[in-house]
């Protein structure tokens, strides 16, 4: 009887992809399942066959994004762990991960630790999140120098929003949107909010709702 964990990884880009099969082919312990480019085609696997772990890129360019896979997975298959990965630096998806019941979560630009390590700790039965956010250069600044509410207010801005808007969402006072935009301008020297949004999408400093879930998942 063959006891290895049995792994699903998701990816829609092929190198990434390529990596996670990698890893997973080169440890006695696991045996690879199945190597897939969308989140879908991961659900409908783990629908007809049994997986310990699936490994699943959250950003994905068509279809349902990982993160509510991930959310879908756990409904469905709440015994199959799941670490969920990505290139970007949003911090705001690890404390989504974690309140939907995912094992792991892991940067790939930004971890220490090895996939394999968060594997290993994974099915040993740990729950492994970043210790840190990221570090990401940002203009004069860097990611970290900026404040959760700060943060809040940017990745509103990377969906064109107005202010008025962003206050609306945020709760708070069109002023305060303002103050704290002033303030992201005068830490980063951006020279506009035009600026601080383009540069803010094309790191993956932030990415807003509307950018990860293109689609909406058919349970």
């Amino acid at each position: 009887m063959d006891e290895r964990v049995r792994v699903v990884v998701a990816d829609d880009q092929n190198i990434s992809r390529g990596f996670f099969e990698m890893y997973v082919l080169s440890a006695s312990q696991y045996r690879l399942l199945a190597g897939l480019r969308t989140a879908e085609e991961a659900l409908r696997f783990a629908d007809e066959q049994e997986i310990d772990l699936m490994i699943l890129d959250i950003m994905m360019k068509s279809g349902i994004d990982g993160l509510s896979a991930a959310g879908v997975m756990k409904r469905r298959h709440p015994e199959t762990k799941i670490i969920l990965t990505t290139s970007a630096s949003e911090t705001s998806w690890a404390d989504k991960a974690r309140a939907i019941g995912v094992e792991s979560f892991w940067y790939k630009e930004y971890d220490e630790h090895s996939l394999l390590d968060i594997m290993d700790r994974t099915m040993a039965g740990e729950s492994v999140y970043p210790g840190e956010s990221p570090r990401v250069p940002f203009g004069k600044a860097e990611s970290t120098d900026l404040t959760a509410r700060e943060l809040d207010v940017l990745r509103e801005l990377t969906a064109s929003l107005t202010n008025e808007e962003i206050a609306d969402r945020l709760h708070i006072s069109v002023n305060t949107v303002k103050r704290h935009l002033q303030n992201i301008i005068e830490k980063t020297g951006f020279e506009n909010r035009l600026d601080l949004a383009m540069n803010a999408k094309l790191l993956g400093l932030v990415v807003h709702d509307r950018d990860r879930m293109k689609q909406t998942a058919n349970e």
